[in-house]
């Protein structure tokens, strides 16, 4: 057995025998034991992914930072909008480093404790065991700014912040105490987290992370696009005018909505073969249609969102 492949079990076996015992984190957190996602994978976001390769060399070079007279960030909290690439930021780190990568939903998180009521003192003990037996490892707490989040509806006031604060933190700052764990947050809502998250020794490096308009968007949709001819082995559109779809949207999709906006006019596609339709390869009109559809849709919701897939 390869050693890749030790780690790989080694770390679902000790993952699962914590998360069996902790129901909140069975719920809320999920492990990849070894990721396999580079960073090309990702439209664009050029400075964000030099942060993350910056990062990386925590893990693949550490003497290099004591050469230069400095020493990495003890964790790393990436900010944007919904969709906009941070986890897949953080899974590409796993790779770059080959350490398994656990993120932790923090707003699925607060309120499986909150209503399971208890055992905090008993999970946050196993956590820092589980950690320390772990092989090599990157963890996410994928949106710390859990009074906003979506996944808990609209803000709330009713949870109790204080305790929720002090648990969290404290989850924060062992992993970050454990000399072999990489350690990333991320927030869709900047403007209200709290700074403790990001005082000297924990989140210190704050990374932006924010596609730019068109060029960004148009390397994802190309990205995918060519996924989805390889998935059909064949081709699938014809001479697309990217930048001119993706210019001059009133209401700007964030590139995970764009990905599902391909998505869509493929499925499209799909539904008019199965009726006996004549169809055509995709073309420029097809992703104009289907951004018509989306912003109609979008101009009914109070807060659209997409998720980069």
């Amino acid at each position: 057995m390869e050693d890749r492949a030790i780690l790989r079990e080694r770390a679902s076996n000790i993952w699962g025998s914590f998360a069996r015992k902790f129901e909140p984190m069975s719920q809320s957190a999920r492990l990849e034991p070894m990721p396999s996602f580079e960073l090309d994978r990702i439209g664009g976001l050029a400075d964000a992914k030099d942060e993350i390769q910056t990062y990386a060399c925590a893990a693949t070079d550490p003497d290099v930072y004591q050469r230069w007279g400095t020493h990495p960030p003890s964790g790393v909290l990436l900010i944007g909008q919904r969709g906009v690439g941070k986890q897949l930021l953080a899974r590409s780190l796993a790779s770059l480093t080959n350490t398994s990568f656990l993120c932790v939903a923090i707003p699925k998180l607060v309120l499986e404790v909150i209503h399971r009521s208890g055992k905090v003192g008993e999970l946050i003990a196993a956590w820092s065991s589980t950690l320390a037996e772990m092989p090599p490892l990157t963890v996410l707490f994928n949106e710390l700014e859990f009074l906003q989040t979506e996944e808990i509806g609209t803000r709330r006031l009713d949870l109790p912040v204080g305790p929720v604060m002090d648990f969290l933190l404290d989850m924060v700052d062992r992993a970050i105490a454990a000399e072999h764990v990489l350690v990333l947050g991320s927030t869709s809502h900047p403007d209200t987290l709290r700074r403790a998250f990001t005082q000297p020794g924990r989140l210190e490096r704050v990374v932006e992370v924010s596609p730019a308009y068109p060029g960004d968007i148009v390397l994802a949709l190309q990205i995918h696009a060519a996924d989805a001819e390889k998935l059909a082995g064949r081709p699938l559109f014809q001479e697309i005018d990217w930048p001119i779809v993706v210019a001059g949207v009133a209401i700007r999709p964030t590139p995970g909505e764009w990905v599902h906006i391909l998505h869509s006019v493929l499925r499209r596609k799909a539904r008019c073969e199965a009726a006996g339709e004549p169809v055509t390869p995709v073309t420029s009109g097809d992703f104009r249609d289907e951004v018509d559809r989306f912003q109609k849709a979008s101009s009914r919701l109070v807060t659209p969102s997409g998720t980069y897939v």
